[in-house]
């Protein structure tokens, strides 16, 4: 697993994602544009910017499948962003790292 990014289960879904700004990855290991955006995800979690004011995390939804289905999540990867436990934004398949990063600027 990636270094700044937690990896998340249904179980530990809630606790870990409802303090603060968080951005959750929902993935799975044979989706091409989730691979993809590994190395994105990586880079802005170890960045001073966003990694100390996001705390990013990642479920593969293969293996949990009762958070995604809770967000209506049908395609990966998506991502949805939280702010003290509150839904604030949710965006669908591969980003972009500039378009990425302003989106998640929005929310600090």
């Amino acid at each position: 697993m990636m270094a700044n990014i937690t990896e998340l289960s249904d179980k530990t879904f809630n606790d870990e994602t409802s303090n603060g700004l968080v951005i959750t990855d929902f993935n799975a290991d044979w989706c091409p544009p989730c691979k993809m955006m590994n190395p994105i995800l990586e880079k802005l979690s170890s960045t001073e910017q966003l990694g100390d004011k996001i705390k990013f995390t990642s479920m593969n939804v293969d293996h949990n499948p009762d958070t995604p289905n809770n967000f209506g999540i049908q395609g990966i990867p998506t991502f949805i962003i939280k702010k003290d436990g509150n839904v604030v934004g949710r965006l669908v398949g591969y980003q972009p790292e500039e378009k990425f990063r302003m989106e998640l600027e929005k929310f600090m």
